[in-house]
């Protein structure tokens, strides 16, 4: 089973409720039919191998035929692919799938545009958990699919001190030392990367035990490129907050290892796609 087979089935379950009325009142059970996914605006395509899934579980004897593979580049009037099948079963599915590939398609061709912005430079895009609740298996996909990569996906994978818990733990040292004893007892294997928002709070932290990565959180461009250099080898670097498609190229200059825009998940505008019913 698919990691997010059951997220599939939970929104199917919500969207079909008791029947779809629309379709079981006015076409008869053993109409077959053709339908194809029609793009109507250029970008990157996401989300085909989770339309699949939601063919296949609401109906598994639904044909598709894929004619273009997520990441690639579409045009308007490119035909992703061709299902066939039960019309009912198609129609059932068709919102469901829909809406997964045009909100995919929209996160994966922010980032592909957003990457090319920073192309000449070393930087890393990532995403952030700034993700829609039960859809960030989903929305990462998307990112990788435009050539981001992933940040942490959740609180457990790996620990994250930011401003609320330095300010709550007692400061900075006291966050990390804490932090440190907390994994060793209890024999936990995760990355630490410390938020820092001031190049005074960059010099406590190189003054405290080892991270793994610092984050500069809303730094001026002219603080970023000091604090990059201040930081050097002892840790990975990331950019952080406020960074803009006007702005991201000018951050990647100052040598950061990572720029995270949470702007990839959380402020998208979907891919306009549609399912047309075909002879």
């Amino acid at each position: 089973m698919k990691e997010y087979t059951d997220l599939i089935k939970q929104a199917l379950a919500e969207d079909i409720g008791d029947g779809d009325h629309s379709s079981l009142s006015c076409i008869p059970s053993d109409t077959t039919g053709k339908a194809h996914l029609l793009v109507k605006q250029n970008g990157i395509l996401a989300g085909i191998e989770v339309a699949l899934e939601v063919f296949r579980i609401v109906d598994s004897n639904l044909k598709v035929e894929v004619l273009i593979q997520d990441g690639a580049k579409v045009s308007v009037g490119d035909i992703a692919f061709v299902v066939s099948g039960k019309s009912q079963s198609i129609l059932i599915a068709e919102r469901l799938a829909l809406n997964f590939m045009q909100r995919m398609s929209g996160i994966a061709t922010h980032t592909a545009h957003l990457k090319v912005l920073i192309g000449p430079f070393k930087a890393k895009l990532l995403d952030t958990r700034k993700t829609t609740p039960n859809n960030r298996i989903f929305e990462k996909m998307a990112v990788k699919i435009g050539g981001g990569e992933n940040h942490r996906f959740g609180l457990y994978d790996m620990v994250m001190i930011k401003d609320n818990h330095i300010d709550y733990a007692g400061g900075i040292k006291a966050a990390i030392s804490k932090t440190k004893k907390y994994l060793a007892n209890n024999n936990i294997d995760i990355r630490i990367e410390v938020e820092a928002r001031n190049l005074s709070e960059v010099e406590t932290i190189l003054g405290a035990e080892k991270v793994d990565r610092i984050m500069l959180d809303n730094f001026s461009y002219s603080d970023l490129t000091e604090a990059v250099a201040m930081i050097g080898s002892y840790a990975e670097t990331e950019a952080s907050g406020g960074i803009t498609e006007e702005t991201i190229a000018e951050y990647a200059k100052c040598g950061v290892d990572y720029i995270s825009v949470g702007a990839l998940t959380h402020q998208i505008n979907s891919l306009d796609l549609s399912l047309k019913a075909i002879d």
